[in-house]
């Protein structure tokens, strides 16, 4: 049985999947004041869980689709960005001792922005369509 009837559905109910994610994550944690009480480690371990979701997210969406370079792009980017986060999360961690430093503060919420925000995948979606229709 198939779940969905086209690669457009399937690539639209992922859209709105990583949508609904990146929503919850803004208006339940990144933009609310009593977050800043929560303890810096459960704050970036929320970050990564929403990213990490929002990769899955991606991952099943673009992963049944006859494109498998979109699904490569997607692997590519997230599992390069998630590096570069959990090394600064472990630095942050491990050497700062509570004291962050803000440019690196500001790099890690610009990757994980990136990683969590819908326009990667709509990025990939709007190049597939774009490059389906030259080679027609």
């Amino acid at each position: 049985m198939k779940l969905y009837k086209s690669d457009k559905i399937r690539f639209i109910m992922g859209l709105i999947i990583i949508f609904i994610l990146y929503s919850c994550y803004y208006i339940f944690i990144a933009e609310q004041r009593d977050t800043a009480m929560l303890p810096r480690k459960l704050r970036h371990f929320i970050s990564l869980l929403f990213t990490i979701a929002v990769y899955f997210a991606g991952t099943y969406h673009l992963g049944k689709l006859k494109v498998t370079w979109m699904a490569t792009i997607w692997h590519v980017v997230h599992i390069g960005g998630l590096c570069i986060i959990t090394s600064i999360g472990l630095f942050d961690w491990l050497f700062l001792e509570g004291k962050a430093i803000p440019r690196l503060s500001i790099f890690a919420r610009t990757i994980q922005e990136l990683l969590i925000s819908p326009i990667l995948y709509v990025a990939m979606g709007l190049l597939n369509k774009s490059l389906n229709t030259q080679s027609k």
